[in-house]
């Protein structure tokens, strides 16, 4: 469904990503698992176009992304959640959510549909509705940050480090959320520190080093690989 194929990124004479290899297929949830600075966010920088990459294909259900527009990637079904949330705080929850919706504007019976299932999926956003973002708990803003990219529609979703800076308890509902999102049909691609709570919740993992992928399995073999629990889960 989305292909990585020798994908590199470079920055004059500095490569962020070397060759990179990857996949997600219909229906899969996908780990990136990566220390911070390894490649994870410029691999979903680089599917979003946000630059293009310098060599290589990434392709979803066989049409070329490299080189088009990011809002033609979004409209295609591949949708960036970016790390750090990047919320408008003074903006209300709504407007955010709305923005998340721009490519599809036209379609206003769409777009409710979708708000009403974003609100079914954080029952807490409905209720904040017309408060500033900015006002919310960090737990809720990366809701919220989801919500938003729930909102373009997504049939592979980019989440980059959702866990970054949330308390175990809101981390786990975070979580439980993403795997409902995967369950109802929305392939997800995953980027990680946390790499327990993610495997958990996985089908399969990539370990990603230095711009380059150094390890692939299915969930149960990188949760028992010694040197993953070593790196990643501290056991």
């Amino acid at each position: 469904m989305l292909t990585f194929e020798n994908v590199s990124q470079c920055y004059g004479s500095f490569c962020a990503l070397h060759g990179v290899s990857l996949h997600a297929n219909e229906g899969e949830l996908v780990v990136l698992l990566g220390a911070n600075g390894a490649g994870k966010s410029t691999i979903f920088l680089t599917a979003s176009g946000l630059p293009r990459a310098s060599g290589g294909s990434i392709r979803f259900r066989n049409q070329e992304l490299v080189g088009m527009k990011p809002s033609q990637i979004v409209e295609l079904g591949v949708v960036h959640c970016p790390e750090g949330r990047k919320l408008f705080p003074q903006m209300s929850v709504l407007r955010n959510l709305t923005l998340g919706a721009y490519v599809h504007r036209r379609d206003r019976a769409g777009n409710q549909r979708m708000l009403d299932e974003v609100f079914g999926l954080f029952p807490i956003l409905a209720e904040c509705r017309e408060q500033p973002a900015g006002s919310l708990s960090g737990g809720q803003q990366q809701m919220l940050a989801i919500g938003r990219a729930m909102m373009g529609r997504p049939k592979a979703l980019l989440l980059d480090e959702p866990s970054l800076g949330l308390a175990p308890l809101v981390v786990k509902q975070v979580f439980e959320v993403i795997q409902r999102i995967n369950r109802n049909g929305t392939t997800v691609l995953l980027a990680e520190q946390n790499a327990y709570a993610a495997l958990k919740i996985a089908h399969r993992a990539y370990v990603i080093e230095s711009g380059r992928i150094v390890l692939e399995g299915d969930r149960d073999s990188l949760l028992n690989n010694p040197a993953v629990r070593k790196a990643y889960i501290g056991a």
